[in-house]
């Protein structure tokens, strides 16, 4: 096992980039006075004996094949999560971006053990049907608080892939709805479609993007792009798929060549719009390319995106299924990039414990009820987590607190990984909160340097073939970036020299 990491070095090691942030005192420590000063290692590897038996027997009735290994979130506490063996890692992927404000925060507790959060829980309510009473104020405090400019209503759905096929509904019905006008459903259609056949079931398509992610749902499936194994023997709508930038850096040696990158990728959506045979009634795009390898493109591009759809007429879905919730500076990514009209629809899900999609026009909802629809449509339980998660954020700044740690971690990881050019390439990420990743040369490069990241109490996760990427929770700060950067300095020198 590699060295343990001298704290009083990697303090001063980390200061020396030179950044302050505003905050005079630690969040993470009002919330976790009990949080480890760094990783706590008991066995030595990990998995350990424990958790490897746990997960034999957890196999015996679930697919455990993916675990990494078996989590104790009674131990587990704000940036560190504890496995079965007792080691508590600190955790810079949270649940592949989704705990917000850390394991076991104690306003999220207040919230689990309140009474608003047992009658939600025992009484879960077919929202279409029976709303309950509060459920319009816990929307408006919580989710609807936090809706990206220009957006004031919301679907509320169940998981971020049931999040972007319930847009998909919406887009589909609405186009429908915009060509019918003010006729009724006629006879053809309402016998057609009981034969999953035109005109009552639409041959319209959703576009998507090379190296895109959007669920494993049929529907978002069939615009995921990202691994062939995501989609092996699952049949498909065969729908569109568009070029995204393949950007070059460091950006600023890249310019023309990024520009006519994203020229390039513009010049052939429109090509598509242009000549596609069929009706293309919405894209889907992320701010970032999570899943399929962390692909940037900058607020230019993301504009003649929005400038296209709407000389097209076709709806703009951006997926900020992980990308949102203050992840990268912003509370949501696609503020970054100053779009002259909102998107259409914005989904989101992961960070904000909760899932569903935000839009503007009215049209987006179908004239007549049990269309969008199934028995649960969302969760108030979740909807409760949220307004928590909505309200700590506002409350202690950590939008503009985690742009800050961002940008330290940026600074060091800049010239730490400077070190190894023959070995990593591409950091990326800058100015853009904590979502950070970079490139090995290859995807074995990428795996011994996680498993290293492991033996040394990191929990940190990959994407695309051969990224690494940071996602930390939002009371990620200084000191927990101090212990980050100096553990990989310590294992990209015991690696590579």
């Amino acid at each position: 096992m590699l060295s343990r990491i001298n704290l009083q070095k990697s303090v001063v090691s980390a200061a020396r980039q030179g950044l302050k942030t505003t905050r005079s005192y630690s969040l993470a420590a009002t919330y976790f006075p009990n949080e480890p000063k760094s990783p706590e290692l008991i066995t030595d590897s990990i998995p350990g004996p424990k958790s490897l038996a746990s997960n034999e027997e957890l196999g015996e009735v679930f697919d455990n094949r993916a675990a990494y290994f078996v989590s104790d979130y009674t131990n587990s506490v704000g940036n560190y999560l504890s496995d079965a063996d007792g080691n508590r890692l600190l955790d810079v992927y949270a649940q592949i971006s989704s705990i917000a404000l850390g394991y076991n925060n104690p306003a999220l507790k207040e919230t689990a053990k309140s009474d608003e959060m047992a009658t939600a829980l025992i009484n879960r309510p077919a929202l279409a049907c029976f709303p309950s009473t509060d459920y319009g104020k816990v929307l408006k405090e919580g989710i609807l608080a936090a809706a990206p400019p220009g957006l004031s209503k919301v679907w509320t759905a169940l998981s971020g892939s049931c999040a972007n096929e319930t847009a998909f509904k919406a887009a589909f019905m609405y186009q429908a709805a915009k060509r019918r006008g003010s006729m009724d459903f006629t006879a053809e259609e309402l016998t057609s479609v009981m034969q999953n056949k035109t005109p009552g079931a639409s041959d319209a398509v959703i576009l998507s993007f090379e190296k895109g992610f959007h669920g494993r749902l049929f529907g978002s499936l069939s615009t995921t792009r990202s691994k062939a194994i995501h989609k092996m023997d699952i049949p498909a709508f065969p729908w569109p798929v568009a070029p995204f930038p393949k950007l070059k850096y460091p950006l600023d040696e890249f310019k023309h060549e990024n520009l006519a990158e994203e020229d390039r990728c513009l010049a052939e959506l429109e090509e598509i719009f242009h000549s596609y045979p069929k009706e293309i009634a919405a894209i889907i795009v992320e701010p970032v390319q999570s899943e399929g390898g962390d692909n940037h493109a900058s607020a230019r591009y993301f504009q003649g995106l929005r400038d296209l759809t709407m000389k097209y007429e076709i709806l703009m879905i951006v997926d900020e299924v992980q990308t949102g919730v203050a992840a990268t500076g912003k509370f949501w990514a696609h503020e970054h990039w100053n779009l002259t009209t909102p998107p259409d629809m914005v989904t989101f899900s992961k960070k904000f414990q909760a899932a569903g999609f935000y839009f503007r026009n009215p049209d987006l909802q179908p004239h007549q009820p049990f269309r969008q629809f199934n028995t649960w449509c969302g969760d108030p339980s979740k909807a409760l987590i949220a307004r928590t998660i909505y309200q700590e954020i506002s409350k202690n700044n950590l939008v503009e607190a985690t742009a800050q740690v961002g940008d330290y971690l940026y600074k060091g990881l800049s010239e730490i990984l400077a070190k190894y050019p023959t070995k990593v390439k591409n950091l990326r990420g800058e100015n853009f909160g904590t979502f950070i990743a970079w490139d090995f040369i290859g995807a074995s490069e990428r795996q011994e340097f996680l498993d290293s990241c492991r033996a040394h109490g990191i929990n940190m996760g990959g994407c695309g073939d051969f990224a690494v990427r940071l996602r930390p929770t939002l009371v990620f700060e200084k000191n927990h970036a101090d212990i980050f950067l100096a553990l990989t300095e310590d294992i990209m020198k015991k690696l590579y020299t």
